[in-house]
């Protein structure tokens, strides 16, 4: 099976592409690929206009729009929050553990958590993490190359500051494990 007969095989959204990207399961994702796609009708009336996404259950940290042109791959916004891939019913029960009301970058933070860090961990999150890991196991074919994203003129963009990270110390970070 190659890699685009498997995105045809995993589950589809129908959604609109906005400003902020495309919205899934309360996750924004987005690309700047998606730019000429935003706001714009996908042609398919019985879908009132809204894009054919595909997304894999066990790891939905990106999601794979159709286009006329070919394949999006637009990754989740949160993504730099998490240390390791997830599944949707991992998320969902960080958004459990988050509370009623709470961000997604709340439930980013709860899910690094309790992917990461969790020593002790309750029954549940024990049991969700498991499961985690082992749709990870799971081998999936090389998917097919992203579509090119539209030429930007470098000169239009404005020199972003750039601010430098503190050295990682490993026996502070120990520490507070202890």
């Amino acid at each position: 099976m190659s890699g685009e007969d498997y995105l045809e095989l995993l589950p589809v959204e129908w959604r609109r592409i906005t400003d902020e990207g495309i919205q899934i399961g309360n996750r924004t994702y987005n690309t700047a690929a998606l730019g000429p796609y935003r706001h714009q009708h996908s042609g398919v009336i019985a879908k009132r206009g809204r894009w054919e996404v595909h997304y894999d259950p066990y790891d939905v940290s990106q999601v794979h729009v159709r286009t006329p042109d070919g394949w999006i791959t637009a990754a989740w916004t949160h993504l730099p929050m998490v240390s390791a891939p997830f599944a949707d019913f991992t998320w969902r029960h960080a958004r459990r553990l988050a509370g009623t009301g709470a961000t997604e970058t709340d439930v980013a933070r709860v899910l690094d958590e309790l992917l990461t860090r969790a020593e002790r961990p309750d029954r549940a999150s024990a049991r969700i993490t498991a499961r985690t890991r082992a749709g990870q196991a799971g081998h999936r074919p090389t998917l097919p190359e992203p579509a090119a994203a539209p030429a930007v003129n470098e000169s239009d963009r404005p020199d972003a500051e750039i601010i430098p990270f503190g050295v990682f110390d490993v026996e502070t970070e120990a520490e507070r494990w202890i």
